[in-house]
């Protein structure tokens, strides 16, 4: 009777996984997509991988040591913002700006909540949202040389813009036809034809962009692993995705309601990243199944309204981060019912 013992709520679940481990797995899962992006985009790219990955460690290990808190960084969790960040850059932009956000999004993003599990926003796409907003040309404008394998039929050489910009461009120009000279809506109009005859060029990654938008093909890859470890669920994936499909197809074409391509609004930006990678992160998404779905619909719904109408022709990153701050809600309005539990009259 002298030895008490202290034991938390039920259930009581035993489980070999850790979150180094999780952490890990999910880096390794991204092998995949890192190295094609090396070949697609050359040594650049690996070298603004590192440096994110870097600073994020470093950051890390620093602020903790500050707050004399215990170093956590061999937990893996630095090193998958660091290389989620680099993920949502471009290979061209300056090395410096990788350097702060990977700042920005360990230090602001995460260890000013308390660290790992306390961040109420997904800490890599808080970094790209700060980088967008202190340098946007750098991170919406993707100049220099094409990517291995050319682009979507040679547009990106002409316009130095990703296919969402293309798009949102030439639709806006058949949107207001009449402003127009007759040779820019043919333009536009040959455009888009252009943008839908090469979904394999997006699904193969051939297109200019970020680093971990234009490798759909090993994303999925990455994504089938973590599906077939448990480390994430099909429900924010299918919801977000699907939800995306749905409404790009009523409200994303380009002749009117019902007239949207599908398949291009789900291969093009960063929907596969951030359905798979971001909007799944076990900390600022919902815990039950169906506030998972409520979640991916939501994220659905804020990024088809930003590439339909906002000022921005990608809308995933804006759409996870503003989602991130309805899970409370969403969790709580989803909690289920404790088992015998009294019934409110």
């Amino acid at each position: 009777m002298d030895n008490q013992y202290y034991i938390s709520s039920s259930p009581h679940i035993y489980t070999r996984e850790s979150i180094a481990k999780i952490m890990f797995s999910v880096n390794l899962s991204l092998l995949p997509a890192a190295g094609y992006a090396v070949y697609l985009f050359g040594l650049r790219a690996l070298w603004i991988m590192l440096l994110s990955i870097f600073t994020c460690v470093v950051t890390e290990a620093v602020i903790q040591r500050l707050r004399k808190k215990k170093v956590t960084v061999d937990d893996g969790s630095a090193i998958l913002t660091g290389l989620l960040l680099a993920f949502n850059v471009s290979a061209q932009v300056p090395l410096l700006l990788p350097v702060i956000g990977s700042f920005f999004a360990i230090a602001v993003g995460k260890q000013v909540f308390g660290g790992l599990g306390f961040n109420p926003m997904n800490p890599a796409l808080l970094g790209r949202a700060f980088l967008v907003a202190s340098w946007p040309t750098h991170m919406t404008v993707f100049s220099g040389a094409p990517p291995r394998g050319g682009t979507v039929s040679g547009i990106d050489v002409i316009t130095q813009a990703t296919p969402l910009n293309v798009f949102k461009q030439s639709k806006d120009i058949l949107a207001h036809a009449g402003d127009y000279p007759a040779d820019k809506v043919t333009e536009a109009q040959q455009a888009i034809g252009q943008l839908y005859d090469s979904l394999d060029k997006l699904f193969m990654g051939q297109i200019g962009g970020c680093i971990g938008e234009t490798s759909v093909l090993f994303l999925l890859i990455g994504a089938a692993f973590l599906l077939y470890k448990g480390y994430i669920t099909w429900e924010i994936p299918v919801s977000y995705i699907g939800s995306v499909a749905v409404l790009a197809w009523v409200f994303g074409g380009s002749e009117g309601l019902f007239s949207g391509n599908i398949l291009f609004h789900v291969l093009s930006g960063g929907l596969i990243l951030g359905a798979f990678y971001m909007a799944t992160d076990m900390v600022t998404s919902p815990i039950t199944s169906k506030g998972q779905l409520i979640f991916g619909v939501g994220c659905g719904i804020i990024t088809v309204l930003i590439r339909v109408i906002g000022g921005y022709p990608e809308g995933v990153s804006y759409s996870i981060l503003l989602m991130n701050l309805m899970v409370p809600i969403i969790d709580r309005s989803t909690r289920p019912r404790v088992f015998g539990g009294a019934q409110k009259k």
